[in-house]
């Protein structure tokens, strides 16, 4: 197996290992804030992984641009929804969970 296609496997794994945990931490987490942290910290990472490994795959320079521009859209597109859903919860009075 030639080292771009042992190298997009591992960048594939590792994207889909920040997904499962962005999950497990938006499924545990005791209040909206620490989800919202740990899903779009997560998800970022993991889908930047995930298109770094297409990006190895792609064919041209064309399709690496559209894999990149992808993901700088859902990095803004994340970032800006996260902050709307603390900015509400906040202004509902959802206190941030303390020990």
């Amino acid at each position: 197996m030639p080292l771009t296609e042992l190298l997009t496997l591992f960048l594939l794994l590792a994207g889909a290992g920040f997904f499962l945990a962005g999950t497990v931490g938006l499924l545990r987490f005791p209040d909206v804030y620490t989800r919202l942290h740990a899903l779009t910290k997560a998800d970022n990472v993991g889908l930047g992984l995930v298109v770094a490994g297409l990006v190895l795959q792609a064919e041209s320079w064309a399709a690496m641009g559209k894999l990149l521009l992808i993901w700088l859209l859902v990095l803004l597109a994340s970032a800006s929804v996260a902050h709307l859903v603390a900015r509400t919860a906040l202004r509902k009075g959802i206190r941030p969970w303390k020990r």
